[in-house]
C-alpha cells in the first residue's frame, strides 16, 4: 500500500463515536437497574465455578449446575449489550456495531429463555418459592421471549424496523423481570420486615413482569412509530397553490 492508499484509508477512519446526554442517562440507568442481579448471578457462576460460598447455598445448582451458568451468563450479556441498542447515535453512527450487537443479544436472549424455560419446568422447587401461577406464567413469558426474538429477527430481515423495535423493546422488558423483581423484593423488605414467600413471592414476581411489559408498551406507542407510507400521486404538484396562466 503507498503513501496515497494509506492517507486515503486513514482519513476514512470513523469519528468518534458521541452520545447525547439523554443517551448517557438511559444506558447509566439500565447498568445501575442491572447492577443487583448481574453480580449477583456472577458470584454464582464463580461458585460454581469452585469459588468461595457467598450467596445462599442453592441444592439445584449442585444438581444441575450446566442450565444455571448459561442462564446467568446469557442474561447478563442481554441485559447489559441490550442497553446499547436504546441508544439512537450508535444505530446512526455506527450501524455494523448495531448489527453485531443485536444478533449477539438476540442470541444470548434465546439462551437465556430456553435455559429459564428448562430450569422452571425440571428443577424442583418448594411451594415457597414457585407455586403453580409462578410456574406458568414463567413457561408462558420465556416462550413470548423466544417467540419476540425470533420475530424481530424475522421483521429486521424484510427490512420492518418498526416491528422489529416494538418485538425487542418486549423481549427486553421480559429479559429483565429479574431487575424488577430485585427492587420489589428489597421494597418489600424494607417495609414489611421479611422476605416474601409462597403465594405474595409469587405474585410479586409475576407483577415485576406486567410492570416491565407496562413500561414496554408505554415506550412503543409513545416513541416508536411505524413508518408513513408515501401518499399516492405524492409526486403530483398541489393545482391549488399553482397560479394560473395570465392570457
Amino acid at each position: 500500500m503507498g503513501p496515497a492508499a494509506k492517507m486515503i484509508s486513514s482519513n476514512r477512519k470513523a469519528p468518534k463515536l458521541r452520545l447525547g446526554k439523554w443517551e448517557w442517562v438511559v444506558l447509566g440507568a439500565i447498568f445501575v437497574y442491572s447492577f443487583i442481579p448481574v453480580v449477583g448471578g456472577l458470584i454464582r457462576v464463580l461458585e460454581l465455578a469452585g469459588g468461595p460460598q457467598i450467596a445462599p447455598e442453592n441444592p439445584r445448582a449442585s444438581f444441575a449446575p450446566t442450565p444455571i451458568i448459561l442462564h446467568i451468563l446469557s442474561s447478563s450479556l442481554f441485559c447489559v449489550l441490550g442497553a446499547f441498542q436504546f441508544l439512537p447515535s450508535l444505530r446512526h453512527q455506527r450501524p455494523a456495531a448495531h448489527r453485531a450487537i443485536g444478533w449477539l443479544i438476540a442470541a444470548a436472549g434465546c439462551v437465556s429463555a430456553l435455559t429459564g424455560l428448562w430450569m422452571t419446568h425440571f428443577y424442583v422447587f418448594p411451594q415457597t418459592l414457585q407455586g403453580a401461577a409462578l410456574y406458568w406464567a414463567r413457561i408462558v413469558l420465556g416462550t413470548a421471549m423466544v417467540g419476540c426474538i425470533i420475530w424481530a429477527v424475522i421483521a429486521i430481515r424484510s427490512r420492518n424496523i418498526f416491528q422489529h423495535s416494538t418485538s425487542m423493546v418486549r423481549a427486553y422488558a421480559i429479559g429483565q423481570g429479574a431487575s424488577t423483581q430485585t427492587v420489589l423484593g428489597i421494597t418489600w423488605i424494607i417495609f414489611v420486615g421479611f422476605e416474601a414467600t409462597g403465594p405474595q413471592r409469587d405474585g410479586m414476581m409475576i407483577f415485576a413482569w406486567v410492570l416491565n411489559l407496562l413500561v414496554a408498551e408505554i415506550l412503543i406507542r409513545s416513541i416508536l412509530k411505524p413508518a408513513k407510507r408515501p401518499r399516492k400521486n405524492s409526486s403530483l404538484p398541489n393545482m391549488s397553490s399553482t397560479p394560473r396562466n395570465e392570457a
